[in-house]
């Protein structure tokens, strides 16, 4: 199995800047977006540090300087371990950073991230971003929400349309950099050809409907084209926040799938 992946982002059309990052590594299967809060662009910088820490993270491994970062889950593979603990140390950074400059303080940042190792998936994530899987015509959410919503969401107090139009929907219940620890969720599952993975953050979701977005992926093979028109449907419905997309095709090793990256490459 591989990956042809691509990502995007945009401001949208209300906010004057984009506190959104993400990060791509497609030879590894790395695929990770976050989601900045915080004023004097601080949320940019939360961010930013959470790609840059994740991203180093599965260099060092690389280079043989493995570091664990909170509590091993025997539960889950090696590999979901090592993706939640990049995020357990990112977290940490974006805490130091917030408490050694006045101008960050209560910044943060969500973060969905996700690791393919052959047809092995491994997801790890904290907030509202999220993470949809497209199987045989249909949409799937691996990731469920960290906020006040989908928390009476799973009490059972509202039902899911009632907490996607709820007005307190953006009040997350966790966040990376808001306390020296945070609790990450992980999953993993085993990924098969023709799947298409999606992970956003909610400047997608909030403006555009799951159906939309399966009717996007599934109409192009170009990953770049798909989230180039979901960017352009979230800023068509308004356009509230800032908007990042990244898209992966799961195929099997063929010509294809390499003439489709020959032909991604000569469009840059």
């Amino acid at each position: 199995m591989e990956i042809i992946v691509g990502g995007k982002t945009d401001k949208g059309i209300v906010r004057t800047n984009n506190e959104d990052n993400f990060y791509i590594d497609e030879k590894r299967g790395l695929l990770v977006v976050a989601d900045g809060m915080g004023g004097h662009a601080s949320g940019e910088i939360a961010s930013k540090i959470a790609i840059d820490i994740i991203r180093d993270y599965f260099g060092g491994i690389k280079e043989g300087r493995e570091v664990q970062v909170g509590k091993y889950r025997e539960e889950y593979s090696e590999e979901t371990n090592h993706i939640g603990s990049a995020v357990q140390l990112a977290n940490k950074a974006i805490y130091e950073a917030a408490s050694s400059n006045p101008q960050w303080k209560g910044m943060g940042t969500t973060v969905a991230a996700v690791l393919l190792n052959g047809n092995r998936l491994s997801i790890a994530h904290v907030g509202d971003s999220r993470v949809y899987l497209v199987r045989a015509g249909g949409i799937e959410r691996l990731t469920d929400d960290h906020s006040v919503v989908y928390e009476q969401v799973r009490r059972e107090l509202l039902t899911k349309d009632e907490a996607e139009k709820s007005e307190m929907r953006n009040i997350l219940t966790r966040a990376l950099g808001v306390s020296h620890d945070v609790e990450v969720d992980f999953d993993e599952l085993t990924l098969a050809r023709n799947d298409i993975l999606i992970l956003c953050t909610d400047g997608l979701n909030t403006m555009v409907s799951d159906d939309e977005i399966l009717s996007a992926v599934i109409s192009t093979a170009n990953p770049v084209e798909a989230c180039g028109r979901l960017i352009d449907a979230a800023n068509k419905n308004g356009g509230k926040d800032n908007v990042t997309v990244i898209i992966g095709y799961i195929v099997q090793k063929s010509w294809l799938s390499y003439f489709l990256k020959l032909k991604e490459w000569l469009r840059r």
